[in-house]
């Protein structure tokens, strides 16, 4: 049963709100770390199905540069992040799965994202 003295709808908002400034602070700690290793682009492949997943890979531009381990990490843990803020709760069921491709020079951030679903059609006959 739910509470009436509750607004939900606020509630969510906040929330969302909170996310976003959060992410934020994230993605202005991680570009610097990045333009400083002189990165142009990183690429987050993620998927999520049956009510977990991950971030499979994290791949820089140019190729050579080294990425420090626990740099790839947190730039995984905000790609994540970033795809549930614009997808909640993709992981669920069937799951979903993108590519968060992130152009440093430029600060701009394409996330290119699918949702995967069961479609069913039904029929009833009776008395053919």
């Amino acid at each position: 049963m739910t509470n009436p003295q509750i607004d939900y709808a606020a509630m969510a908002a906040q929330w969302r709100a909170e996310r976003e400034t959060t992410l934020k602070a994230t993605r202005a700690e991680l570009i610097a770390q990045l333009r400083a290793l002189g990165i142009n682009e990183v690429t987050a492949e993620y998927e999520g199905y049956g009510d977990s997943g991950n971030v499979e890979d994290v791949t820089v531009q140019p190729a050579e540069v080294r990425l420090p381990e626990a740099l790839a990490t947190e730039i995984g843990d905000f790609a994540w992040s970033l795809a549930y803020h614009h997808h909640p709760g993709f992981e669920n069921n069937e799951g979903g799965y993108g590519t968060l491709t992130w152009d440093i020079a430029a600060d701009s951030i394409t996330l290119d994202h699918a949702d995967r679903y069961v479609e069913c059609s039904h029929s009833y006959d009776e008395g053919l």
